[in-house]
């Protein structure tokens, strides 16, 4: 079993950045794929960015290519996503999820009870 608490959610200006952080818990939490998803008012969630269990492979969506990075630091058991150039469609609660590499939610089992994040023009 695997918990998630995300944090460094809040209001931020356009163009400004934000850091989120996830802290895991449990014996196997680093052998996950960790990822971040994101889910505004009225639409699907989406992917936003994925990470090896490594941290070796990352991948991100496209409508953050560029401006996000993902990373993971093991030895804490703790997720990060640095958030920089945050536009107002950057707006939506961000998740952080544990399990298989790929960018549907349904493969990943653990899930984080999200953050918000809300950038303003």
């Amino acid at each position: 079993q695997v918990q998630l608490v995300e944090s460094g959610g809040g209001l931020v200006q356009a163009g400004g950045s934000l850091r989120l952080a996830c802290a895991a818990s449990g014996r196997t939490a680093s052998m996950y794929t960790m990822a971040w998803f994101r889910q505004a008012p009225g639409k699907e969630r989406e992917f936003v960015a994925r990470i090896s269990w490594s941290g070796s492979t990352t991948y991100y969506g496209d409508s953050v290519k560029g401006r996000f990075t993902i990373s993971r630091d093991n030895a804490k058991n703790t997720g990060y996503l640095e958030m920089n150039s945050l536009k107002p469609e950057d707006t939506a609660v961000y998740y952080c999820a544990a399990g298989r590499m790929g960018v549907n939610p349904s493969l990943y089992a653990y899930w984080g009870q999200g953050t918000q994040v809300t950038v303003s023009s």
